[in-house]
């Protein structure tokens, strides 16, 4: 079992020391994406060079975050999450002070080894401090900042680079991170395992290169600057290391990412269920923006605002998912979630300038509660089945395909856009045309997405939903 440090901090108090580092990561991404053509201007370059900085950070993420439950267990969860926001701080503050694109993507990638412990650290500390009745709720917390970011983060990035300059959003990492660190130091809890076994070095390696060069491809696939005999022998490249990972991985006992908790059904299923909803719902933020400027002639400010509702509808989604998933179950509560998601998506597709306002807050309110209750769901879901030992291992797993997921749901808006956007034309006709079929598309996949989850069981997840079981089915049918 793990140690408990000596200084035990409230229950109460815990959902919010995770959730200050869940905010300044969530912010960070969202507030520079706003700001990359002024950062670019300053820097004096294209904003084409800017994707490497938006790149390092992404592929730092990736590579870093399977070690993260090793370097846990190893050094206790509160240290490693107080070095996560130091670093993260430390690389914040650096890149404020950037001269050129080159330092920037340096101290970016040292923000990414801080961000990249911090998210799977931070689940694993409220999976070890909450019993599997009270993790619902207490998830469904800690997931707010990382739903409220993306909504206020591009609004905010662009206020700060319209009053000050660019630097500035880097350090408005600073205040919250210097109090973030002192809260966590004082009253986290630090679970560590008493027997840590050797890192899975050469599996780092393996899989480490391997998602560095399967994520570049996805963030440059479409550029022109890039031949497609590069991306082919790099995507080559990528799958052999990958698959040489999964051999090397199903050989040991304590491999970098554990493939053997794929064999819990309920682990599988919300690591690939989330991964391929994602897909779907990957691209809405994309298309929202150009639906709401270009297709319908509001001003930015005004596409910001429509936007505020998706947040209200998310967080007051958090007052009732509890009593969803006790009165639905997981099985029937993500199945259904999905299919409504996809519909909306679809119905975002049939807004037109006669579409009056009221409406469309109201798909965003609805989008928001349906958006909130499949994460929190697919969240708490992966952690239902894990055996305590294997608690820091699921963290690392589920983050890791989590941030893959992420950059797999970009391309494929970035596909999406391609295929049926005409970014470069000025016919808000056309341009509203082209978005619908886009949302159509999106809606689609995540439809189909729904099937994924047919692979649960009625009773699968009663542990953490506190739904009824059929009488008959045991908890051995957690097992795939």
């Amino acid at each position: 079992m793990p140690q408990l440090s000596r200084k035990p901090a409230s229950k109460r108090l815990i959902p919010w020391l995770v959730a200050i580092a869940f905010l300044m990561q969530s912010l960070d991404t969202t507030v520079l994406n706003t700001a990359v053509p002024s950062i670019a201007h300053a820097l004096n370059v294209s904003q084409l060079e800017m994707k490497s900085v938006l790149a390092s950070y992404a592929l730092s993420l990736a590579v870093f975050i399977p070690a993260s439950g090793w370097v846990a267990d190893r050094f206790g969860t509160r240290n490693v999450f107080a070095a996560a926001i130091a670093l993260f701080t430390l690389g914040s503050v650096l890149c404020g002070l950037s001269s050129n694109v080159t330092m920037l993507m340096i101290f970016r990638i040292l923000q990414g080894m801080g961000g990249a412990m911090m998210v799977p650290v931070g689940r694993l500390i409220m999976v070890r401090s909450f019993g599997k009745d009270e993790l619902v709720r207490a998830m469904s917390f800690v997931a707010i900042p990382s739903m409220i970011g993306p909504l206020i983060g591009p609004t905010l990035g662009g206020f700060i680079v319209s009053v000050t300059s660019w630097d500035y959003i880097f350090y408005l990492n600073v205040p919250i991170g210097l109090v973030g660190l002192v809260l966590v130091y004082l009253y986290l809890p630090n679970y560590r395992e008493p027997e840590v076994p050797p890192l899975d070095i050469m599996g780092l390696v393996y899989f480490g290169i391997g998602i560095s060069l399967l994520s570049w491809v996805l963030e440059v696939f479409g550029s022109h600057s890039t031949s497609s005999a590069t991306l082919i022998a790099a995507s080559l490249v990528s799958l052999t290391l990958l698959f040489l990972y999964w051999r090397h991985a199903r050989k040991l006992l304590h491999p970098l990412l554990d493939v053997s908790l794929l064999k819990i059904r309920t682990f599988a299923v919300s690591v690939s269920g989330g991964f391929v909803t994602r897909l779907g719902v990957g691209g809405a933020p994309f298309l929202l923006p150009l639906l709401y400027q270009t297709g319908l002639g509001f001003t930015p400010v005004q596409s910001g605002l429509l936007m505020m509702p998706q947040a209200l509808g998310a967080l007051s989604s958090k007052i009732f998912v509890q009593y969803e998933l006790s009165f639905f179950g997981y099985r029937s509560l993500l199945i259904g979630n999905t299919v409504l998601l996809g519909i909306m998506l679809v119905l975002f597709g049939t807004i037109g300038p006669q579409t009056p306002v009221w409406l469309i807050c109201l798909q965003a309110v609805i989008y928001g509660i349906l958006m909130s209750t499949q994460f929190t769901a697919m969240n708490t879901l992966t952690y239902a089945d894990v055996p305590d030992r294997q608690a820091s291992a699921a963290s690392s797993f589920a983050g890791t395909f989590q941030q893959l997921s992420i950059s797999f749901g970009i391309a494929a808006a970035g596909l999406v856009t391609a295929s049926f956007v005409d970014t470069t034309t000025v016919d808000s006709g056309a341009m509203l045309s082209s978005v619908h079929r886009g949302f159509w598309m999106l809606g689609a996949v995540t439809i189909v997405s729904a099937g994924v989850f047919l692979f649960l069981r009625r009773n699968d997840g009663a542990n953490v939903s506190g739904h009824q079981a059929k009488p008959g089915t045991g908890p051995a049918n957690n097992i795939a």
